[in-house]
């Protein structure tokens, strides 16, 4: 995100980062960090105020590099965003333009979500297939065989997504909808498109995840009817229009579980708020089963407590209430710490083992075997030079360098700017020791010339 009082019409293109963290790892952390808005719930409801044809105002958005590239695309469609601290007035009044341009769609794979609610609101939608995270197959099919069950004819052309209602019903039709995959994207995009559809839309298989039922919420307040939100079906009663509203978005889960990772590979004391504890309920539980302690003195309070001894524990990464995929890599760089050998099935992502080898770079002991990595837990991991390969995987090296012997420099810093609002000034605040500058004022000699796809 940008200053204060910015248009986000004036936004600067993002700008790959060039710069690296140095992380001198071992100080004890204290204190309490604010979290900001969830970034997977802010984004989606961005593009869901294409939906209104009047003003709306949204609280708690995140200052993220994700969050800058979606109002590029919204911008891109005509609408208009003004920025105040993180609040953002967005007026989709006169939408000019129906396709998103590649170069920005390419950037940020949650702009794929625009498809449903432009196509709903305007009749017509292109769209290219999305980029994002190098982390796994994300296919859209989910996407495009619902909106064709709602009555729009889809097809996939030089890599657009070519959406229209057909004929002069101007509106798309509700219907009945299974995903084979609980998608998170699939179900906000046919969500989204079924809030002005003709009739009853029934989503079965819907995914769960609170960022899912945040945006149920921001439609409901523009005048949406949807039931259901937050379980496996999702019934949706389409309405011919609906009207602007002013909304806050939800604390963000995976900040939130983040630093407290943080809190315990580090063995601190810290205290976060605003959180919604029930968002965490399967980070808390494998924490408490490794032995950290954590309180809830206030229903929107968490505090950590400091353990010397970690245990071993296993983890298998499910759509929510499952455990988080997007918690896999920092919980993996936590249990190298740990007492014993731990497995970590990945069964979201097929990619998302890459932070491995950097990891043992740092002295980690894991084994691969498939979607399996087997953490064997060591006395201390030491500051090496490591490059972020996704988004979480560069909060777990991080996290690895916090509590590492010595320094870490940590190159791909574009990937923790993309989803984390300015995680390395709230843990400074707290005790870490870290600062980022430029690769040519670091130790370069120190540094591996790692590839890394963009995202």
């Amino acid at each position: 995100m940008t200053p204060e009082n910015t248009s986000a019409n004036q936004l600067p293109p993002p700008q790959p980062d060039t710069s690296v963290l140095e992380i001198w790892g071992q100080s004890t952390l204290e204190g309490h960090v604010r979290i900001s808005g969830a970034k997977n719930a802010a984004l989606a409801i961005m593009a869901g105020t294409l939906l209104c044809p009047q003003p709306c105002r949204l609280h708690n958005v995140p200052s993220l590099l994700d969050a800058a590239r979606m109002g590029e695309v919204l911008t891109s469609l005509g609408v208009k965003i003004h920025q105040s601290g993180d609040a953002l007035d967005i007026d989709a009044r006169h939408i000019t333009q129906f396709q998103a341009p590649y170069e920005l769609v390419n950037r940020l794979r949650a702009s794929f979500f625009i498809i449903g609610p432009l196509l709903a609101r305007v009749g017509v939608a292109q769209v290219p297939l999305p980029g994002g995270c190098a982390i796994g197959a994300r296919p859209v099919d989910f996407h495009v065989r619902g909106l064709q069950a709602m009555g729009a004819e889809v097809h996939i052309k030089h890599g657009m997504v070519h959406a229209a209602i057909p004929g002069s019903r101007q509106r798309l039709q509700g219907a009945k909808i299974y995903l084979d995959y609980p998608s998170v994207g699939a179900t906000e995009t046919l969500m989204m498109a079924a809030t002005l559809a003709e009739g009853e839309t029934i989503i079965e298989n819907a995914a769960q995840e609170p960022e899912v039922e945040d945006l149920a919420n921001f439609c409901r307040a523009m005048g949406a009817r949807i039931r259901g939100a937050g379980t496996k079906t999702l019934i949706v009663s389409g309405v011919p229009q609906l009207h602007g509203v002013e909304y806050t978005v939800i604390p963000d889960r995976i900040e939130a579980g983040t630093l407290l990772v943080a809190g315990a590979i580090t063995r601190s004391n810290l205290q976060l708020s605003p959180v919604i504890p029930e968002h965490l309920g399967a980070v808390i539980s494998k924490l408490q089963t490794m032995g950290v302690h954590i309180e809830r003195p206030t229903p929107n309070f968490l505090q950590l407590h400091a353990s010397d001894a970690l245990q071993a524990t296993d983890i298998e990464t499910l759509p929510y209430p499952g455990f988080p995929t997007d918690m896999q890599a920092q919980f993996m760089a936590l249990l190298s710490l740990s007492n014993g050998s731990s497995a970590i099935a990945e069964t979201v992502f097929e990619n998302r083992l890459r932070h491995v080898a950097e990891l043992k770079r740092m002295g980690a002991d894991i084994r691969i075997k498939g979607n399996i990595a087997i953490v064997t837990g060591v006395p201390q991991l030491s500051g090496a030079p490591v490059t972020a390969t996704d988004l979480r995987a560069s909060a777990a090296l991080v996290l690895a360098g916090l509590a590492a012997e010595g320094k870490t420099l940590l190159r791909g810093l574009h990937h923790l700017d993309r989803g984390y609002d300015n995680l390395e000034g709230k843990l400074k605040q707290i005790g870490a020791q870290m600062k980022r500058q430029s690769e040519d004022s670091s130790d370069r000699a120190g540094l591996v010339q790692t590839d890394v796809a963009a995202t």
